[in-house]
């Protein structure tokens, strides 16, 4: 496209003469082992990949990361167990929680941006084994994930032709993954800010679609807030009886989880950042925007979809992944338009393989910085003359292949399984981040580094990252208590399995390698903030109209 990257100044990558081995020896603190330069701050050469992102890329990565399946199919679902008023709270609570975790992301990520990002910072600022865990746990729901994504692309065009084998669309859209994840990381940023783009026309486009129905454009008539009346604001969970309040709470609560995964994918900016021309800019203007992102498109979107469907219409408890469960079309076709849904599953598909697509691009950059940091094999640091990570990619993209699983029912359930092991990830990851937070504010104090030197400040610190941290840890113990109403065994491993793998992971590490917790005053506060300081990056200017009005839109 004419003038969008133009004359952009490349930035070389830097590779590392000595290549950090898997597991390497550990000082006392727990921290691998690093050269000291004359003013005696330990820190290491870390792989720096090329940084190629411009800010429009980022902007919109930071949308497409948040706006998915979990909004576009999943959002119905959460209205029929909450009800209107219960899903727009859940969604809510849960958005405050994600922006503390951005907030908190966002000072790390622009003080060192580096590859790996969060994981990264659970191991310099916490503890080692805290960030071996974190990233290896992160990393398998994100490689898992791409094989659901593959499998939902699959289910989507079955809507069209139902008699083709989804065999054949995994594997056509592994090969095209695959493939775009070897291209320099500016066309992943191209590609993820054309489908980001949809995505937001989508939702802007059903927002004054539902103002209109809502003012009686629709065979309804005016609908003002009929259906919090009737069939009501709250629903009832049928898990409780004879106490409807505690019913009502319960299926808000339901919904508060659900919610958390619809909201996952939103940290893909501080990942980003590792890749971002002018980080100490782009990241944090693309986190304060979190919060906008979060009240238009999701908080709005929820409140709509409660004002123009009836929590109990049936279409809304469909288990497919196509058009047909979409809230946004069953909203269409109850005021009286039927000629949306094929035009909302071909938006599906392209929402379906821009999180395939994120998927690749994040699992291989998680591995690229537990490389850097010696919890993963030295060789996932190699890269293409261009900056890629081509062995982390391929390491990621070969995970996709559990899609083919599907092909039989006995594969299906074992697929079903990887897939819950993945489910509580975010969660855990946006723990770790507030944590590394809080850890990363003690070693700047303890090494008389003021907060006011910092790019980007968070808000209301400390509080905000220990309310995101209080409240998530109760999701995570808490989101599996369907498993005792009455006790389920299946069911209570299905929900904390992912739990037990990450608790797994961290004792295993530490007892293998006796990691210790960080030292705030020894805290690696340099390895990768030092290259950042040294770059001189331009951003591509650009040119032409379109480049004009894209760069205006990023």
């Amino acid at each position: 496209m004419e003038g969008i990257d133009g004359n952009e100044k490349r930035v070389s990558s830097i590779h590392s003469q000595k290549e950090t081995p898997f597991f390497d020896a550990t000082s006392l603190d727990g921290s691998p082992h690093r050269d000291v330069e004359k003013n005696g701050v330990e820190h290491g050469t870390t792989v720096q990949l090329q940084r190629r992102l411009q800010s429009r890329h980022l902007q919109m990565i930071a949308i497409g990361g948040t706006i998915g399946t979990g909004l576009f199919i999943g959002s119905g679902g959460a209205l029929a167990t909450a009800g209107p008023a219960g899903a727009l709270i859940a969604y809510t609570f849960v958005g405050t929680l994600v922006y503390s975790v951005m907030v908190a992301l966002g000072e790390m990520a622009t003080f060192i941006p580096v590859s790996g990002a969060f994981t990264v910072y659970a191991a310099r600022f916490v503890d080692r084994s805290l960030g071996f865990a974190m990233g290896w746990i992160y990393w398998f729901s994100w490689a898992t994930t791409f094989a659901l994504e593959l499998s939902a692309c699959g289910l989507i065009i079955q809507y069209w032709s139902p008699g083709l084998n989804i065999g054949i669309f995994i594997g056509t859209f592994w090969v095209l993954i695959t493939a775009l994840n070897f291209l320099p990381v500016s066309f992943y940023g191209e590609v993820e800010f054309w489908f980001a783009s949809i995505k937001v026309l989508t939702v802007v486009g059903f927002l004054l679609f539902g103002i209109c129905i809502n003012a009686g454009a629709g065979s309804q008539g005016y609908l003002g807030f009929k259906y919090w009346n009737d069939p009501g604001a709250f629903h009832a969970s049928d898990l409780i009886t004879g106490n409807d309040h505690l019913a009502k709470f319960v299926g808000f609560w339901a919904v508060m989880i659900q919610a958390g995964f619809s909201y996952q994918g939103t940290e893909l900016v501080g990942i980003a950042g590792g890749e971002t021309a002018n980080p100490r800019k782009n990241v944090p203007r693309a986190i304060k925007q979190t919060f906008y992102r979060i009240l238009i498109f999701f908080v709005l979107t929820i409140l709509f979809i409660g004002i123009l469907i009836p929590y109990d219409n049936e279409n809304l408890l469909s288990n497919t992944t196509d058009a047909a469960s979409s809230p946004f079309t069953i909203a269409a076709q109850l005021a009286g338009v039927n000629t949306l849904p094929d035009i909302i599953n071909a938006i599906l598909l392209t929402v379906v393989l821009s999180a395939a697509n994120s998927n690749v691009y994040s699992g291989s950059r998680i591995l690229v910085g537990l490389a850097n940091e010696g919890s993963a094999p030295a060789f996932l640091r190699r890269t293409t003359a261009s900056g890629v990570p081509w062995c982390a990619v391929i390491f990621t993209s070969i995970f996709g292949l559990l899609a083919f699983l599907n092909e039989s029912s006995s594969g299906g359930e074992v697929f079903n399984w990887l897939v819950n092991i993945t489910g509580v990830a975010g969660f855990i990851s946006w723990t770790c981040i507030g944590i590394s937070h809080i850890c990363f504010m003690r070693a700047l104090r303890a090494q008389g580094i003021s907060r006011d030197e910092l790019p980007y400040q968070a808000l209301w610190q400390p509080f905000f990252s220990w309310y995101g941290i209080v409240f998530n840890i109760i999701i995570i113990l808490t989101q599996g208590f369907t498993s005792f109403m009455p006790w389920d065994t299946a069911s209570f491993f299905t929900s904390y399995v992912s739990l037990m793998l990450f608790t797994v992971l961290y004792v295993g590490h530490k007892l293998v390698m006796r990691t210790r917790l960080v030292d705030p005053a020894k805290a690696d506060l340099w390895s990768g903030r030092k290259e950042v300081e040294e770059m001189e990056i331009e951003e591509a200017a650009p040119k032409g109209v379109v480049g004009k009005v894209l760069h205006w839109l990023g």
